[in-house]
């Protein structure tokens, strides 16, 4: 699995909790300590630290017998620190587009961005054959634009995930970001491999993931 590392010794723990809680979504005390390398009570301070400062948030989520266990998130705040590459400015250029130009001019405009990722990333894999081998690149590829990818085994398949949109505020202002990227990873891999949204922060989501398998024989459409 390709993904960025979450014990690195120089980054404060702060951060260290933060990053793990980004890339792995809601824990407990216990997990994120494993996760980074700060024992339990470090954690736990650290956690009441960034809660007072807003950027988490515990929880209590039953387990049968026994006092509900805490589990930690990030809150709205704490996403943010994420940064967001000129998601704003993104957005604004989207509404004037669009209210200017008309919605068919701005679905020209998106293809013919989403085009260009295609024939840039599918230049990147074109020496490998194995399917795996492209995932793992393509998600090396995408975690150095900012979206904080991995992939990981799925079955007869594999999952891409990424933990982190960097122009989230414009893909949510604008459904047809997300079809069009979803398109654009359909038009990479071809006809012989499905690809399909099992996650998307549009859909509250706290990050987007796709399934990438080989197609069946028997498949008749994506």
């Amino acid at each position: 699995m390709s993904n960025e590392g979450l014990e690195n010794p120089v980054r404060p723990a702060a951060d260290r909790l933060l990053m793990a809680l980004k890339m792995r979504g809601p824990q407990t005390v216990a997990d994120l300590g494993c996760a980074t390398g700060v024992c339990g009570e470090a954690a736990r301070q650290q956690l009441v630290k960034l809660a007072s400062e807003g950027l988490v948030e515990a929880k209590p989520q039953p387990r049968g017998v026994g006092r509900p266990r805490q589990v930690w998130s990030l809150t709205a705040s704490g996403n943010s620190r994420f940064a967001d590459a000129h998601g704003q400015l993104a957005a604004d250029l989207i509404r004037l587009v669009r209210t200017q130009l008309g919605d068919d001019a701005l679905a020209k405009l998106i293809d013919a961005r989403a085009a260009e990722q295609a024939a840039t990333y599918a230049a990147a894999l074109e020496d490998l054959n194995d399917l795996s081998g492209k995932v793992a690149r393509l998600a090396d590829i995408r975690t150095r634009e900012g979206y904080m990818a991995e992939w990981l085994a799925d079955g007869d398949g594999l999952l891409l995930i990424e933990n982190h949109c960097p122009i989230c505020v414009a893909t949510n202002s604008c459904e047809a970001f997300a079809r069009a990227e979803l398109n654009m990873f359909r038009t990479i891999f071809g006809p012989a491999v499905s690809v399909d949204y099992i996650d998307h922060t549009i859909n509250g989501n706290r990050r987007c993931a796709y399934r990438i398998a080989p197609r069946r024989a028997d498949s008749t459409g994506a």
